[in-house]
């Protein structure tokens, strides 16, 4: 990857199905900035925040992490802590894109929320969703337009990726049905690590109780501009501090594609996958800007658990690469979007 040096940052934060068991455990009691922030998310859920920890830790989780109680709090520790890391550098981001859970990360980053509401929101969001109908996720490599005869019934496009990479939301019998029927023909599908239908309309129920919860936490403008993946660019003011915007999520599709396509028109950036895995990396690497060589993308962890040193090489590859494309300027110490309110 040759260096440019007019190329400005973009963190992209990964969502639901990044999560994996000894996600990012390298960094754990390695990296203090890591640490600190992962306790500071964990610590904040209470009597639960030790086993979720264990959980965490362990190679056989007694609550697989595809559980809302485990996938939640964890993906979102990990994303918020691998910001915090970034930050702590001494970068100054140009600009922050999430997916899905990854969205709300970011906007504690960006100071949209405070970490102690961001984490009362996301477990309010686990308590509720108990008494959703069971469901998940089906990725399809398929384009949308082509997946309309199988949806229906509560079932419906969570997700727009990449060109060919769409992802179905819906009630398990439903999920399963369309499952089948697209094997049957031809087609290649993957479940996500969830049990439960983000983005769909299942999750509707949620959206009221959480509207009041949000505005009572008074979400603010981000202090650094937040693409949005529900409106394709970035949060105007008046978004950023409406709750019916954030309540609304859970039931509404993620743009990531046209989202990225917008960030990368609007620039030749350099994009840092900052979370968990390397799904993000692996979309973006497939976009034109990216292929011609005008954007690039790197990844902050490895994707899959591939030991702890591999977690710190790839932590230590993504410092260098920032550092030699000018964006690590000064000595490490937390930048301003790094702070909690």
């Amino acid at each position: 990857m040759t260096p440019s040096k007019h190329r400005s940052v973009v963190l992209m934060l990964p969502g639901t199905g990044a999560q994996h068991p000894r996600m990012a455990l390298g960094l754990w009691r390695r990296e203090p900035v890591f640490t600190d922030a992962v306790d500071a998310v964990l610590d904040r859920l209470g009597p639960p925040s030790k086993e979720i920890r264990d959980d965490w830790l362990a190679d056989e989780p007694a609550v697989p992490l595809d559980a809302d109680s485990r996938a939640a709090p964890l993906l979102f520790a990990v994303d918020y802590a691998m910001g915090r890391l970034a930050l702590s550098w001494g970068l100054r981001p140009a600009a922050y894109l999430g997916h899905s859970m990854g969205e709300v990360a970011a906007a504690v980053l960006t100071g949209v929320f405070d970490l102690d509401a961001a984490v009362r929101l996301l477990w309010e969001r686990v308590r509720m969703q108990r008494s959703t109908p069971s469901g998940g996720m089906l990725a399809v490599a398929a384009e949308e337009r082509e997946l309309s005869g199988y949806l229906g019934h509560g079932l419906v496009v969570g997700a727009v990726n990449g060109p060919r990479h769409t992802v179905l939301s819906g009630p398990e019998p439903q999920l399963r049905a369309a499952e089948h029927a697209l094997r049957a023909d031809g087609r290649t599908v993957r479940r996500l690590a969830t049990r439960t239908p983000y983005h769909s309309p299942a999750l509707a129920p949620l959206v009221a109780d959480t509207e009041e919860l949000i505005a009572r936490l008074r979400p603010a403008v981000p202090r650094t501009p937040l693409y949005s993946a529900y409106t394709t660019r970035p949060l105007r003011p008046d978004e950023a501090a409406d709750a019916g915007f954030w309540a609304a999520q859970p039931t509404r599709p993620v743009l990531f594609w046209r989202t990225l396509d917008r960030i990368l028109r609007d620039g030749d950036r350099l994009l840092v996958e900052t979370g968990p895995g390397q799904t993000l990396t692996v979309l973006a690497r497939a976009h034109p800007a990216v292929r011609a060589g005008r954007s690039a993308v790197v990844a902050m962890l490895p994707p899959r658990a591939a030991g702890e040193d591999a977690d710190r090489s790839c932590v230590a590859a993504a410092r260098a690469l920032l550092a030699d494309e000018g964006h690590l300027p000064f000595a490490s110490s937390p930048a301003p979007d790094a702070r909690t309110r």
